[in-house]
């Protein structure tokens, strides 16, 4: 077939659409890219620039996203390490850490209080009300709300010495600091303390506040103590949860523009079509970068969901709300457990699949 003959069929068969705003390949090229890159988020977001305050939880976090990384190539094969995996193994590897245990209790604490809303409901409206309970319904009702108290004690005592991971990592920046005074002297520990980034400290206070309040329900502490520390720990965590939201929202800024370059590039180089310089291994190396970013994108979707529901959940006992408390808080904590236990969920999956595939 003559180069003429080849233009004319190419261009009866495929018209580039004039939609450009979603992203779609030239079926006749198979050699996009020539230069791939690499997501500068596969290890984390660093808005503060300082990696020795990092948690345990964004510890955590990070290796998540690179486990991501490393077990999307597994799934893209059937009957790869991943498919293997069963959920009781997960479970399993979830309950061994106080933070899965936490995710378990919360799920089945607003699970039951879920119930409880919609019993009251039922209960409340024309056609029950008035009627007599029978008393296997009282005394269920009497245990769910017992079995609700019990497990948010027990979460509370779950996260007992939160503050020692932070306190850590500021020991660890002041043992470390490259900056010493006149005397040749390190700097006051003081110095350190306030001159760490402002989420560790946020997570500092909120840990102590947390403990403080957990033991006056524990009956170690007085009740006044008690209050006024569970108050500060609900302000350090709306306070927390907005700095998250910010930091969020930049982190997904920057996916979306990785995103769109890789976009850009892949269907720049399949409108090209094929030629000399054309790159098949960019090519697949440039679209298992998408699927990265595209995964990641997803996750911090559910972070951000995550986020916004612990807000809705603080803000009624910062501000006092009262109107609809139960029903709103039973809701967003639901929610917030669900999409937590979610993002822990894959994650112990991917260290289990990347296990099994050793």
């Amino acid at each position: 077939m003559s180069n003429s003959q080849y233009d004319r069929l190419s261009a009866s068969t495929y018209e580039p659409p004039m939609d450009t705003s979603s992203f779609q390949m030239n079926p006749l090229s198979s050699h996009p890219p020539r230069t791939p890159r690499t997501s500068i988020m596969s290890n984390g977001s660093h808005i503060f620039g300082t990696d020795i305050y990092d948690t345990k939880a964004d510890a955590e976090d990070k290796s998540q996203d690179i486990e991501v990384e490393d077990s999307e190539e597994e799934d893209e094969k059937p009957g790869s390490a991943k498919s293997r995996v069963r959920r009781e193994e997960v479970w399993r590897e979830m309950l061994k850490s106080a933070n899965g245990r936490d995710k378990a209790f919360k799920l089945l604490q607003y699970s039951m209080k879920m119930y409880l809303v919609f019993h009251v409901a039922v209960t409340s409206t024309r056609a029950f009300r008035g009627q007599k309970r029978p008393p296997w319904e009282i005394e269920l009702t009497k245990r769910l709300t017992s079995a609700i108290a019990g497990f948010s004690l027990t979460r509370k005592c779950l996260i007992l010495f939160n503050w020692l991971p932070p306190l850590t990592s500021i020991l660890a920046q002041h043992t470390t600091d490259a900056y010493p005074t006149n005397k040749g002297k390190q700097k006051p520990l003081l110095h350190t303390f306030l001159h760490a980034p402002p989420p560790v400290l946020l997570e500092f206070i909120n840990g102590l506040a947390d403990d403080a309040a957990t033991f006056s329900k524990l009956g170690i502490i007085g009740k006044v103590t008690g209050e006024r520390a569970g108050r500060l720990a609900d302000w350090c965590w709306f306070v927390s949860t907005l700095v998250n939201l910010v930091e969020n929202s930049v982190e997904r800024s920057v996916i979306l523009d990785l995103q769109h370059q890789v976009e850009s590039r892949l269907y720049a180089e399949s409108m090209g079509g094929a030629t000399t310089k054309s790159n098949p291994t960019a090519n697949k190396l440039d679209e298992k970068e998408l699927v990265r970013l595209q995964r990641q994108d997803y996750w911090i979707q559910v972070t951000r969901m995550k986020l916004l529901m612990d807000l809705v959940f603080v803000s009624y006992d910062v501000f006092r709300l009262k109107r609809a408390k139960g029903q709103v808080q039973t809701i967003a904590g639901l929610a917030s457990a669900v999409l937590s236990t979610a993002k822990l969920y894959d994650k112990h999956k991917n260290m289990l699949s990347k296990s099994h595939t050793h």
